[in-house]
């Protein structure tokens, strides 16, 4: 049976846990994936607390973390989500983003709108993926794909 969180304060202490236990084992975000036997990105998000594991991917990366029992269960919970909390980020990297939406937000509404119609794009039937490429003109970018069904707004 599936539970869910409606205080996320147990995943919020349990996501300080995993992060403690993974840099004590210095383990990668993407070996625990591996582990998991998921995508980077949603087993990230997941011991961060925003997303419910399948049993058997709680076990595999609470094993490789030495969490027990009780951490697998929570892992297992459907957490309340949200991981900023209200008004601008302070830190830097979650503020870049905010920042690029501040910028951005509108146009890719414009676009959006323009080429599928009044909808929007799900952040449950959702991918994301980080990549780290060259800079032709030297240095490093990030490439960002943020991938999402499209699910149109429907008269009633």
């Amino acid at each position: 049976m599936q539970h869910a969180q409606f205080d996320p304060t147990a995943r919020q202490a349990l996501a300080v846990a995993v992060v403690d236990a993974k840099t004590r084992g210095d383990l990668s975000w993407q070996q625990l994936a591996d582990a998991a036997g998921l995508s980077v990105a949603f087993v990230t998000a997941a011991l961060l607390g925003q997303h419910a594991l399948p049993e058997s991917a709680a076990k595999a990366v609470a094993g490789l973390l030495g969490l027990d029992e009780d951490a697998v269960r929570l892992l297992q919970t459907i957490p309340t989500r949200g991981s900023v909390p209200g008004g601008i980020p302070a830190d830097p990297t979650i503020y870049r983003f905010h920042e690029m939406l501040q910028v951005y937000g509108t146009t890719l509404k414009a676009l959006v709108h323009e080429q599928f119609g009044d909808g929007i794009i799900s952040a449950i039937n959702f991918k994301l993926d980080v990549r780290k490429v060259a800079d032709p003109e030297g240095g490093e970018r990030a490439v960002i794909t943020l991938d999402g069904k499209y699910l149109p707004t429907r008269p009633f």
